[in-house]
């Protein structure tokens, strides 16, 4: 009897997954695997694929040096400039804001991504541009500032762009925080700073870490922000794809740096989830 009753349930749960996988299959497995089958291939004269065993795509990889190095220093630069806005933003929010008003703020954060970030960072173009915070400043005596077409702006527009994706995690842990640890701490006459150093910012780092690691992530494939910010002065590895699948057509070089992302965003995943279980002292830590 018992058999039957586990069977049935194990059927029912493999029913409910099952649509999961066939959808994680489809849609993320077999296109990775068509890019490494891709990556090991030639460019067709015309452009496109041709078959082929080669490593050479791999080997061209330091071509697009620059792109590989704006990503792989502006994006945790990125990700850290998030954290710093975001934490004091998510801190206020579950421990300071009375519960009349932590709904509304939490919707005000919510609610830039009501909005397409298309539209937002052409706004972001315009206020960086000559006729925007340039030209108040010329207005005060401060000349020839160019912030548009920089690593700044691109910085700017990231931190602007992503910070939700970071508040939201570490709102989500530190609302779960039990108060009677701070009181706690209180009582056996600790101070503030100290209660914030000590209880607060140790049991909140699964959340900030799983910001670190969502944002990170996210910010190593972009392609929108430093295209429109950076003025094609800013190369991401998501502008050398884009250049390489569309323009260029060299798919098994565009598929061998897709291939290399794909690494380095695994390798920070499993980095990022090894600093949280360290410091947390558990394997329960979400990331994605």
């Amino acid at each position: 009897m018992a058999l039957a009753i586990n069977t049935k349930r194990g059927m029912v749960t493999a029913a409910l997954v099952a649509p999961a996988v066939a959808w994680l299959f489809i849609f993320l497995v077999l296109p990775f695997i068509a890019m490494v089958v891709f990556s090991v291939g030639d460019r067709a004269p015309e452009g496109g694929y041709q078959p082929a065993f080669t490593f050479a795509q791999f080997a061209n990889l330091p071509s697009r040096a620059a792109a590989f190095w704006n990503t792989l220093v502006l994006a945790p630069i990125g990700s850290l400039l998030c954290l710093i806005v975001a934490y004091p933003v998510a801190y206020y929010l579950a421990v300071k804001a009375t519960p009349r008003y932590r709904l509304l703020l939490v919707s005000l954060v919510v609610v830039p991504f009501w909005t397409s970030l298309l539209v937002r960072t052409y706004a972001w173009m315009y206020l960086l541009g000559s006729r925007g915070i340039p030209n108040l400043l010329g207005m005060i005596g401060i000349e020839d500032v160019r912030i548009l077409n920089t690593p700044g702006a691109v910085l700017l527009g990231i931190v602007y762009g992503y910070l939700p994706l970071m508040i939201m995690p570490i709102y989500v842990n530190l609302e779960k925080l039990d108060r009677r640890l701070l009181e706690a701490s209180a009582d056996l006459g600790a101070k503030p700073v100290s209660t914030f150093f000590s209880v607060t910012l140790p049991l909140s780092l699964p959340g900030v870490m799983t910001g670190l690691a969502l944002v990170t992530i996210l910010l190593l494939g972009e392609y929108l922000i430093p295209q429109l910010l950076g003025g094609g002065k800013v190369f991401f590895i998501g502008n050398a794809l884009v250049d390489l699948f569309l323009q260029s057509r060299n798919w098994p070089f565009g598929s061998a740096i897709a291939v290399t992302l794909v690494v380095v965003v695994v390798f920070v995943l499993l980095i990022a989830m090894r600093i949280a279980w360290k410091i947390a002292g558990t394997r329960q830590v979400d990331l994605v």
